[in-house]
């Protein structure tokens, strides 16, 4: 059965997931697939249609896993005449292939659905992310409170990972009521590959935090996973000014910036 790639594709990107599409651009000589031959790898490493098999194929499939973790695309050039000096094939041809990762939108999960929560999910709507309200208490997490809001996960923090997609494209911030809420739903948490877990709240509250969670045989490796206090520091006092120095934080640690002023020290 012929498998339509740019429906797979369609349904990938519906679904939220990662993928790169493999595309030959170039082709001379005798090589296995023709330019436009396409090869679709997902995410958990499995992939849909080729670019030629083989070791040729082997290579590009590492080259995609690659790009899906750095998000950088890629053009790759292969000769095709001697595997002795590294060749990935005998056809006496030449082929490139361009990697193109496709990544979806970055997932916040806000949990908590206060004013601050409803604060970060504004301001991280406006910028560009998919926006989940989790809250245990219903009335906090309903269209209603949160309009900004893409998804609602009425649930406790511990049932998240079982009840929606945590992946390194996952960013989760606890503005929740109380340390009594944060220490029995942070391993579950802890055991994802979030890209980043931040909670609310003052020293003191994390000093607290950090003791219950080690009582409760949780490693100190995983606890230097989350941030917290969260943000970054500007004397923020209104949801709104605590939703812009959370928000800032995470396009810092997103984009490897340093988050220093651009000014020049006169």
């Amino acid at each position: 059965m012929t498998i339509n790639l740019y429906h797979l594709m369609a349904d990938l990107e519906k679904r939220g997931e990662s993928f790169a599409l493999c595309t030959i651009t170039e082709a001379h000589g005798s090589t296995p697939r023709h330019i436009g031959s396409k090869m679709v790898v997902f995410e958990n490493g499995e992939f849909a249609g080729s670019v030629g098999g083989g070791e040729l194929e082997h290579r590009i499939l590492d080259e995609a896993w690659i790009a899906l973790g750095d998000g950088k695309p890629r053009k790759l050039s292969y000769s095709m005449t001697d595997p002795a000096r590294g060749d990935p094939g005998v056809c006496g041809g030449q082929v490139e292939v361009f990697v193109d990762p496709v990544l979806p939108a970055p997932k916040l999960i806000i949990i908590g659905g206060g004013h601050v929560g409803k604060a970060v999910a504004h301001l991280a709507k406006w910028l560009g992310f998919r926006v989940a309200v989790s809250d245990d208490r219903i009335e906090f997490c309903t269209p209603e409170m949160n309009p900004d809001a893409d998804e609602f996960l009425p649930i406790r923090m511990e049932e998240l990972p079982k009840q929606t997609k945590i992946n390194r494209h996952t960013y989760l911030i606890l503005t929740t009521r109380g340390v009594n809420v944060d220490v029995p739903g942070l391993p579950a948490l802890l055991e994802t590959s979030a890209a980043y877990i931040g909670v609310i709240g003052s020293r003191r509250r994390w000093t607290t935090t950090i003791k219950s969670l080690k009582e409760s045989g949780i490693s100190e490796e995983a606890i230097a996973r989350i941030h917290s206090p969260i943000g970054l520091e500007l004397q923020a006092e209104t949801p709104e000014e605590i939703a812009v120095s959370i928000m800032a934080e995470i396009i810092m640690l997103r984009n490897k910036a340093t988050g220093k002023m651009m000014k020049s020290p006169d």
